[in-house]
């Protein structure tokens, strides 16, 4: 997710474009990959880089939960913008002087302006940023996480789970090329839609998929095979942003996630997993959609619902079978 427009007009949101245009999203520009060998330039090495979320944002979310299942806190520093952006985009605010600590900067395009001076894009989260030079390495959220997996194992905690399981990975990303098309980025085709025909398609096209997807989880604890993968994290941060944000505030309302038995079930079962629920902040989820996209929620009222209590009631998933971390365990408490 990139800078939201605070007009409304126009602007980005994950290396997407929204305005008087059909909703579209670009490839991330910066694909730099971080890996074991260094072949872009950017070796894995704990301490150099620093990872800049928003936790508002469902793409930045992934990064989170990767993180946190692997256990790399100690190797990967965090930040964690504010959840308003203002029009230079994500801020620092959250932190002392109202600077990143780490880095040194109030914004995060200056890590962009470093890399590429003038740059004229839009400044999205993830992004992962080399200490030392300012520069951002990589904002392309689709990859950064499967590097987390494979390229980051040597600095994995003992007993990290494998959320990419080289056997399954072509049903994974199979699962997890409709899941992004139809669901995590269909719910912004819905909610960004300017004519009546474009929005139903979207929506049509969200909620045949997360029929499919219910259908699937019927009879299965996980996405693919007997262990959370990447898929499932791919799946939950839309997941647990539905009934807060996307339903309403999207027109995705046909009906609600609480209101499918297995999604909500399959949604509660992750939440309360360690390295899931613990990782969202849904006053940042409300405040950041609600208060940003001004063209859909001109007066930036915050609605004060849903209530959050039902995402800690038992869920019964476990009778389905399947061990959430396979022959590994799960994360430490939460710093």
């Amino acid at each position: 997710m990139s800078d939201d427009s605070t007009a409304g007009s126009a602007g980005t949101d994950g290396n997407a474009t929204y305005g008087r245009k059909a909703f579209s999203r670009s490839k991330s520009h910066f694909a730099d990959r971080i890996t074991a060998d260094g072949r872009d330039g950017w070796p894995v090495e704990a301490g150099r880089y620093r990872l800049v979320v928003s936790r508002a944002c469902p793409w930045a979310s992934r990064a989170l939960i990767a993180r946190r299942l692997l256990g790399l806190e100690d190797a990967l520093s965090l930040a964690v913008t504010d959840p308003i952006q203002d029009d230079r985009s994500w801020r620092f605010t959250l932190d002392p002087d109202g600077r990143d600590p780490v880095l040194g900067i109030r914004y995060l395009h200056e890590a962009y302006d470093a890399r590429e001076k003038d740059y004229p894009g839009g400044v999205s989260v993830p992004a992962i940023v080399d200490v030392p030079s300012g520069q951002l390495v990589t904002n392309d959220y689709q990859q950064i996480t499967l590097d987390f997996t494979t390229e980051w194992s040597a600095l994995h905690r003992t007993g990290a789970p494998d959320l990419y399981p080289e056997p399954l990975r072509a049903e994974i990303d199979e699962v997890m090329d409709g899941i992004y098309r139809d669901v995590n980025n269909g719910v912004y085709r819905t909610g960004f839609a300017h004519e009546q025909s474009e929005y139903e398609r979207a929506c049509h096209d969200v909620f045949r998929r997360l029929e499919q997807v219910s259908q699937r989880l019927a009879d299965r604890r996980y996405l693919v095979g007997e262990t959370i993968t990447e898929a499932d994290i791919r799946l939950f941060t839309t997941l647990v942003r539905f009934d807060a944000v996307y339903h309403g505030h999207f027109k995705c309302n046909r009906y609600k996630l609480s209101e499918d038995p297995v999604l909500w079930a399959y949604a509660r079962d992750l939440y309360q997993t360690p390295g899931f629920g613990d990782t969202v902040d849904f006053d940042h989820i409300k405040r950041h959609y609600y208060q940003v996209h001004t063209g859909i929620n001109p007066t930036g009222i915050v609605p004060v619902g849903p209530d959050l209590q039902g995402w800690l009631t038992p869920h019964h998933r476990e009778q389905l079978g399947g061990r959430p971390f396979g022959d590994g365990t799960p994360p430490g408490a939460l710093r």
